[in-house]
């Protein structure tokens, strides 16, 4: 249940109301429900390939894809990727044993290829509300474990809502990872779905994903459109509302990775936007120990991550090089010292060797989406990146 463009007919006129409803069994409003409803016969009814899509959803990735990504992807089964339907990448770095799960994971074509990187002794569970998608992932689990050469399946394929993962028997603090792919705009409650996503991932751990974002609030009249909730563009956040709902929730704040604007190709749809616009943008945020202890100071790269071994892009604002020293904030500090990262880095707080010059430069720190795509637009595309194809999109 991944976010695509293009319904057959545009009934411009319908009416999708966003509602504040956790599940279909929890007391919500007749609405909400409808919202659940439309999007699973959509995703599950019409679609049947890509090749259904009738605009440009797919957002090509705004830095170029690494080889072992794209060897994964390449043993992907192909009904897999030809019924995916994401708008970026969500393939944080340092996987190898890690937990993950995929919140609306559709074919199940991101989770295979995670299968791929975090190895026999990782796992990864996909959950959504689709019948038919969550059928098609499931059938293919013999045949990844036998092509990657697992002796027994590291992959799970759960029918749930993301916004309740605990009637799917999700456990508390039991994943190291969460991803998404294009999907919590699609919900009718996005503040559940962020934090049943914190509920889940154990201390350190961390949510990326990739999702729509408006430039500013989307206007109630156009919240009650259907085929724009269906094209991704309704129900998405201001990105502005995404801090707010990571420090309400408890997450750090909210780090960018990637943005790349989207571009509606129909007049009607135009007219109906006005001057809005939406980007599909990828952030990492981070579920932080309360103990962690807050210091500014010097890390330096180690090296040797997976697909990241001379270098490791963590966000826009920061890369680190191996060998190099980095001067980070007291945020980054407890995020590489907490989480999977904290082997992969050497730690050198202020005050042991490390002047207090060289540890308190001020960096300016891209936090909005819209900058970062502006500042994308005029740089090449980078080579060996796909969008949609035979294969899917990747």
């Amino acid at each position: 249940m991944q976010c695509i463009v293009g319904w057959r007919k545009l009934q411009l006129q319908s009416d999708m109301s966003q509602s504040h409803c956790s599940s279909p069994t929890s007391s919500c409003s007749s609405q909400g429900l409808q919202t659940h409803e439309d999007v699973k016969e959509y995703y599950g009814k019409y679609l049947k390939n890509s090749k259904d899509l009738k605009t440009n959803a797919c957002v090509t990735p705004s830095k170029p894809v690494p080889k072992y990504i794209r060897d994964a992807l390449t043993q992907v089964h192909e009904e897999v990727s030809s019924r995916y339907y994401g708008c970026g990448l969500v393939v944080p770095e340092c996987l190898e044993r890690c937990r993950i799960l995929d919140l609306g994971s559709g074919s199940g074509r991101d989770c295979y290829m995670l299968s791929k990187l975090v190895g026999p002794k990782g796992h990864v569970t996909g959950v959504d509300m689709t019948d038919e998608q969550v059928e098609i992932s499931r059938k293919y689990i013999d045949y990844h474990m036998e092509k990657f050469g697992y002796s027994e399946p590291n992959t799970t394929f759960v029918n749930g809502y993301i916004e309740n993962l605990k009637i799917s028997g999700i456990d508390d603090q039991s994943y190291d990872i969460v991803i998404s792919n294009c999907v919590i705009n699609l919900s009718p409650d996005k503040r559940s779905v962020l934090r049943e996503a914190y509920r889940v991932l154990k201390d350190g751990g961390e949510i990326y994903f990739s999702d729509v974002y408006s430039n500013k609030p989307v206007p109630e009249e156009l919240k009650q459109n259907k085929v724009l909730w269906g094209e991704c563009i309704s129900g998405a956040l201001s990105w502005s509302e995404l801090y707010l709902i990571a420090e309400e929730i408890g997450f750090s704040p909210p780090r960018l990775v990637t943005s790349s604007y989207i571009t509606v190709n129909n007049k009607e749809l135009e007219d109906i936007i006005g001057d809005l616009k939406f980007v599909s943008a990828t952030f990492r945020l981070f579920k932080l120990p309360e103990d962690s202890v807050k210091e500014k100071g010097m890390v330096i790269y180690n090296g040797g991550i997976t697909g990241c071994e001379d270098e490791i892009q963590f966000d826009t604002n920061f890369t680190f090089k191996e060998g190099e020293a980095t001067s980070v904030d007291e945020e980054l500090w407890r995020i590489l010292k907490t989480s999977r990262f904290s082997d992969e880095f050497l730690f050198q707080p202020l005050g042991k060797g490390n002047s207090p010059r060289q540890c308190c430069i001020e960096k300016v720190i891209i936090k909005d989406p819209f900058r970062l795509a502006d500042d994308q637009k005029n740089l090449p595309l980078p080579a060996n990146n796909s969008c949609c194809g035979p294969k899917g999109c990747c």
